[in-house]
């Protein structure tokens, strides 16, 4: 008779999978492979598992995605909270930059209707509160950040995905100057 340490094979039940690690697996898949080659038939075999067992902790790949911006976007240091409201505009502006910049698929993930970064609200909502803290009319704030985020989409597909330019945050005090320059007058 074998002893239970010398017997061959697994012993007890298989390792289970969690949602934190459906995404570390899937971060590892998009650093060495590539945003188009992340799928979830890919993912469930770096798991040694099946698709379907990936979809009892995500919804689909949208919902994966989402998780992912999340996870890049916690990598931010909050800390960072400037006094002056066109200093905390620049920051919060640099934050969403530094998103895209690290995540480049994560413009699509950002502008889908599917799901909600609660990530990326927050600096969101620290632009938008930092736009109306700079003395933009409540009315016009949306519009203020629209112009931004257009600005950082633009100037990412411009790029191509290649580096970051070294214009690019001389042009993102343009457009966040150029916005603050109309603030209290009338942005429209």
């Amino acid at each position: 008779m074998q002893s239970p340490t010398t017997r061959p094979g697994r012993t007890g039940q298989p390792p289970r999978l969690s949602r934190d690690a459906i995404v570390v697996a899937a971060q590892r898949v998009l650093d060495e492979e590539g945003a188009e080659r992340l799928s979830m038939r890919r993912l469930a075999r770096e798991l040694s598992s099946t698709p379907m067992a990936l979809y009892r902790h995500v919804l689909d790949k949208d919902e994966l995605l989402m998780l992912l911006l999340d996870a890049n976007i916690q990598r931010i240091d909050p800390s960072v909270r400037p006094e002056h409201p066109r200093d905390r505009l620049v920051s919060g502006v640099g934050a969403l930059c530094d998103v895209l910049e690290g995540c480049p698929w994560g413009v699509e993930v950002a502008a889908s209707d599917k799901f909600v970064s609660a990530a990326l609200m927050r600096i969101v909502e620290a632009v938008v509160e930092a736009l109306a803290d700079c003395g933009v009319p409540p009315s016009d704030v949306v519009y203020a950040y629209r112009v931004i985020w257009a600005y950082l989409v633009g100037e990412r597909v411009a790029r191509g995905g290649s580096e970051p330019s070294e214009g690019r945050r001389r042009g993102l005090e343009a457009v966040i100057d150029g916005l603050l320059g109309q603030g209290a007058d009338r942005i429209l």
